[in-house]
């Protein structure tokens, strides 16, 4: 660790002792920065992606004011659940972190289940972020090289782009931090220049439309959602920024890679959340300003960015924003890759999955999880392909198991938290770790955090995702089956065994040697 870098052996010392006190070693490199923490996670959240291709809930759902009320409305949402899982990953800082606090606070069971809802949430975000900058690129550059929408041209351009991925990871946690680095820098810069961009191409500043409802449910809205009521149909846009506004699990996933990881993780985690919805919401209200007409806007349904920077944006212009927001997409997919790695690592390093030997192996040469970086990418293109190929119910089943994904992504994270709200003072976790708001804090953000969970799942199971509830519902039957039947005498879980013993020492020890910076 460079001294530039601020970080001595010392600290390097103090979180492997942290490690090494919940039964681990250190095999992953431990090299990335309190900026490099961030970046992976303000990287996957990537307002650049979500903000721009899942724009047409908002603008063909409440209008402008699914931008000026429902961004910041949702974007809290998405912080109450960082906030809460902040204070945890203080505590308990290791790769695959919501699978371990799932074990740590709760059992066995519970960690097992947290495992699974994070990790299908993870493939299934993956493949979803990845079709988003498909879709980005046919819409931006489809048209100058004659690039035809098949299933055929989807496929592969997913296993090109979700290969180079995994390249990238492959070779090092040196070279992916270096390019989340970049990312982050990329990804402020590009929105701030879009924003000015937007500004500057607005008809006029009618700011007055960021809080007009309108109701552009059905027809009105190219059919991205069924005809609703007005207050309905805000609501349904507030998967927008609850949907751009996740992924911020990658700061616990690599833990084991941060330097001074107690205080690192939690400040990712918290300001990857602020900054997005800040400079999201700077982007996004100045996109809908430069909108000609909001009637107009919302009959173009999932095309309204393009249309809009068609009608008003200079050509040369557009085209250089174009290759930076694709760029940004690209390197969200990337820090995606490394975080579901990371998960199905942590999970078989302790036997929770099939291969778990192989998958939990680390390249002497690269210290990476290789096995687990390309069954991560695998599965992503796998479902991709087969999500291109079915339909449900004549809906789109890609659409159905994206709203999936939010529920299971979300389910993983409201599960711990659920859990340390009983388990906090008790043997399972006898204090806070290093960054601590405070109990009392903690109990109001994990008890919004389930009311969220709710709104969250109610929302998600709509029409036209309304078979998302069925998959749901499936897939907890199936876990229980599967556990009663096979994993309940199999899985043994994290090595707990006297962890909790040697967490108070272990966390002394490491505040003593670091201090509280």
């Amino acid at each position: 660790m460079s001294v530039r870098e601020g970080y001595s052996e010392q600290d390097k010392k103090a979180d492997i002792h942290v490690l090494h006190s919940m039964g681990y070693a250190q095999e992953l490199e431990r090299r990335m920065s309190r900026f490099s923490n961030f970046a992976i996670s303000f990287s996957i959240i990537c307002i650049l992606s979500g903000g721009i291709n899942s724009l047409a809930q908002a603008t063909s759902g409440a209008g402008g004011a699914a931008i000026g009320i429902g961004w910041p409305l949702g974007c809290l949402i998405s912080g109450v659940f960082a906030l809460a899982m902040a204070q945890i990953s203080s505590a308990y800082p290791t790769a695959g972190g919501l699978y371990h606090w799932g074990s740590i606070l709760g059992n066995r069971f519970t960690g097992w289940l947290t495992a699974w809802f994070n990790l299908l949430g993870l493939v299934t975000v993956l493949g979803a972020i990845n079709v988003g900058t498909y879709y980005f690129f046919f819409g931006a550059f489809g048209p100058m090289i004659g690039w035809e929408d098949t299933i055929t041209n989807r496929v592969l351009f997913l296993v090109v782009l979700t290969g180079l991925q995994a390249v990238i990871n492959h070779m090092g946690i040196g070279l992916t931090a270096k390019l989340t680095d970049f990312s982050g820098y990329l990804i402020f810069v590009t929105a701030l220049v879009l924003a000015i961009v937007c500004l500057v191409a607005a008809p006029s500043y009618d700011f007055a439309r960021l809080f007009t409802f309108s109701n552009y449910s059905g027809e009105a809205g190219g059919n991205v959602w069924p005809q609703v009521s007005e207050w309905w149909v805000f609501l349904l846009g507030l998967l927008l920024p609850i949907y751009t506004i996740t992924g911020y699990d990658a700061s616990a996933h690599t833990s084991e890679e941060t330097v001074k990881a107690a205080h690192a993780v939690p400040r990712g985690m918290i300001m990857s959340v602020v900054w997005s919805a800040l400079f999201g919401y700077i982007m996004l209200c100045s996109f809908v300003l430069m909108i000609p007409n909001m009637d107009d806007a919302a009959k173009q349904g999932w095309n309204v960015f393009f249309w809009a920077m068609d009608a008003q944006v200079n050509p040369t212009v557009k085209i250089i924003l174009y290759l930076a927001i694709f760029v940004s997409q690209f390197l969200c997919g990337l820090a995606t890759v490394t975080s579901v790695s990371r998960m199905i690592f942590a999970f078989s390093r302790d036997g929770g999955l099939p291969a778990s030997k192989a998958l939990s192996k680390v390249s002497p040469k690269f210290r990476t999880p290789v096995a687990a970086i390309w069954t991560g990418a695998t599965l992503a293109v796998l479902f991709v392909w087969f999500t291109s190929v079915i339909t449900i119910a004549g809906a789109s089943a890609y659409s159905i198991v994206v709203s999936c994904t939010v529920i299971f992504l979300f389910f993983s994270f409201v599960i711990p938290i659920v859990l340390g709200l009983f388990a906090y003072g008790s043997s399972k976790w006898p204090k806070m770790g290093p960054w601590n708001v405070g109990r009392g804090l903690y109990s109001v953000f994990a008890v919004l955090s389930i009311i969220s969970m709710v709104l969250i799942f109610i929302i998600g199971i709509q029409p036209p995702n309304d078979w998302a509830l069925y998959i749901t519902i499936g897939f907890l039957v199936l876990a229980a089956i599967v556990w009663f039947v096979f994993e309940s005498r199999r899985f043994q879980g994290p090595p707990i065994g006297d962890v909790i013993a040697k967490r108070k020492s272990a966390i002394a020890a490491a505040e003593k040697a670091v201090g509280e910076g």
